[in-house]
């Protein structure tokens, strides 16, 4: 059985419907890449994941109907969001940003900051004062703190100067060889992606138009879809 279960998601903004059928699976350690062009439904298809949204049709997570549980109950259940745009609590310091959700499990502060060192360097600043890259990172920590089975990081490298881009990938792949954890991704960078990905996921227009494992992907179907 897969960990996380999505058949012919369905989801709406008020009168306006935004998914028309998302099919999707990941299982356990299992790394996947959701695709597809600005406006196509991945973040929407993140949103109802996380109970933000009301969806409708399959939503199943390591055997719970998700639809039965409010958002907090879903990070709860072990769903880690790195949601776009960041949004750490910027009047907090480094610290209270990755205690403020921290749960019990491998992933702790010395942990986190094994794995971004900056954050240590950092630990007594506000988020506010951090460069967007080191903002990016505090996020991706603070996901990891709730010790999650399923990180989320919806468009994570977004806007990011190319080095930190780089120890952003970097920390990924130490996640997907290191740790249990399942991860979504969804990012603009395909050769970035096909290094980390075991599977992906194409959106277009609010529905899953292929899937299948990383190396499967074709040129053809990535210009056609992805466009690059």
């Amino acid at each position: 059985m897969s960990f996380l279960t999505l058949e012919s998601l369905t989801a709406s903004y008020g009168v306006s419907q935004a998914l028309f059928g998302v099919d999707l699976t990941i299982d356990e350690g299992q790394v996947v890449a959701m695709m597809g062009r600005n406006g196509m439904g991945k973040s929407t298809t993140v949103r109802a994941i996380c109970r933000m949204i009301p969806s409708d049709g399959g939503l199943t997570f390591a055997g719970g109907d998700l639809h039965r549980m409010p958002s907090h109950k879903v990070a709860r259940l072990g769903v880690g969001l790195v949601p776009e745009g960041r949004r750490c609590f910027t009047t907090l310091t480094v610290r209270e940003n990755l205690i403020a959700a921290a749960r019990p499990g491998d992933w702790t502060f010395r942990t986190v900051t094994q794995l971004f060192p900056r954050l240590g360097e950092r630990e007594g600043q506000r988020a506010a004062s951090l460069s967007g890259g080191e903002q990016q990172m505090l996020a991706i920590g603070r996901a990891l703190m709730t010790n999650p089975r399923l990180l989320i990081l919806d468009e994570a490298t977004e806007g990011l100067a190319p080095i930190v881009r780089q120890e952003i990938w970097a920390a990924l792949q130490v996640l997907k060889s290191q740790t249990g954890v399942a991860i979504l991704l969804i990012d603009k960078s395909l050769k970035e992606l096909a290094a980390v990905s075991d599977k992906a996921v194409i959106l277009e227009r609010g529905q899953t138009v292929w899937s299948g494992a990383m190396a499967e992907l074709s040129s053809d179907v990535s210009e056609t879809y992805v466009g690059v």
